[in-house]
């Protein structure tokens, strides 16, 4: 567990909307330092105020993570405003919602750069800094597509693949040097953020997430939890999340034709695309001269504000406490029955 006897300075990226809007301000309301890393300047702004008046201190800085010089020097400008980086949330992505043969060689990239390489810039600009001093927390925001892969999202899986792969060989690598700093990943399920307000999309219909969907709230309170206990390899949120990923273990062929199946209108709605939606693969809908998008999608009527099994995976030492006072007591009406 890390230390919470003093606000921590923490770096959160893709902090103007979604799932980082929400981890940010959750920091900031336990009165931690938080540096907000995006593009999308009214976002960033919204952010800091939100976090402001929760009592945090806040410290916006436009970057686009797919630049590693950006990301340098975003770090460098936190450790100088704010101080030694105790914990980086890395969070940032984007996509492109279309059959593989219709995306563009530099759609792909692009996605490519944002979605993986901004976590591998992330980690390192971390790692630069926490390992001189032996202590610090890196969480990476997974997902059940970086171990499952599914139809019209070739570009945004095969990066989340590639960051689990990167996960595991930095862990290996930590482990050796018996660093006290220590990363893990957090894999979501379907989240109501406002991507798909704002995805690149060459579908149909509007793009929605896979039901069941959950509320950015609950995705934060994951990386926060897995921020204070970053020593487990990874966390799953969500039903959903477990189901998949274990469907996945015992018949991934199965699992393909079933996706085949219902993968397609399962990411749609019944409303066709917008062909004026903004994308924001190459420009942030929230920049200059966009507006605030906020922490939620267009899904709230659907979305779950609460996981069960999310809880049950932060409190599974209780939880077994539990059942083996129970097995324990069964155990004991079992002897004296016996009697």
């Amino acid at each position: 567990m890390t230390d919470r006897s003093r606000p921590r300075v923490v770096v959160v990226t893709g902090a103007s909307g979604g799932i980082g809007r929400a981890t940010a301000r959750l920091f900031g309301a336990r009165g931690d330092k938080v540096a907000l890393l995006a593009r999308g300047e009214t976002g960033l702004r919204a952010a800091a105020e939100e976090i402001r008046d929760a009592g945090g201190q806040a410290l916006p800085i436009p970057t686009d993570v797919a630049d590693w010089e950006q990301v340098r020097d975003a770090a460098n400008r936190t450790e100088e405003e704010l101080g030694p980086i105790d914990v980086w949330v890395n969070v940032a992505f984007s996509s492109v919602f279309a059959e593989f043969k219709d995306i563009d060689p530099a759609e792909f990239k692009r996605t490519t750069e944002v979605t993986y390489l901004g976590y591998v810039y992330g980690t390192k600009a971390a790692l630069e800094r926490m390992l001189p001093r032996d202590r610090g927390a890196i969480v990476q925001t997974g997902s059940a597509l970086a171990k499952r892969g599914i139809p019209l999202q070739s570009a945004y899986c095969g990066a989340k693949h590639a960051i689990q792969g990167f996960h595991e060989s930095l862990r290996t690598e930590l482990l050796h040097r018996k660093s006290n700093v220590h990363a893990t990943i957090v894999h979501m399920p379907a989240v109501n953020t406002p991507q798909f307000d704002w995805v690149e999309n060459k579908l149909p219909m509007h793009a929605q997430p896979v039901p069941p969907i959950y509320q950015p709230e609950v995705a934060a309170r994951a990386l926060v939890y897995a921020a204070d206990h970053p020593k487990r390899r990874e966390y799953w949120v969500g039903g959903s999340t477990v189901a998949t990923l274990l469907a996945n273990r015992v018949a991934p062929s199965l699992l393909d034709r079933y996706l085949a199946r219902t993968g397609y209108a399962s990411q749609q709605t019944d409303r066709p695309r917008d062909p004026h939606q903004p994308a924001n693969l190459w420009k942030p809908a929230d920049g200059s001269d966009g507006h605030d998008f906020g922490a939620h999608g267009g899904f709230d009527d659907k979305a779950h504000a609460r996981s069960v099994q999310a809880w049950a995976a932060e409190h599974r030492g209780l939880l077994a406490a539990g059942a083996g006072a129970a097995l324990g007591l069964t155990g004991i009406g079992l002897l004296r029955n016996g009697r």
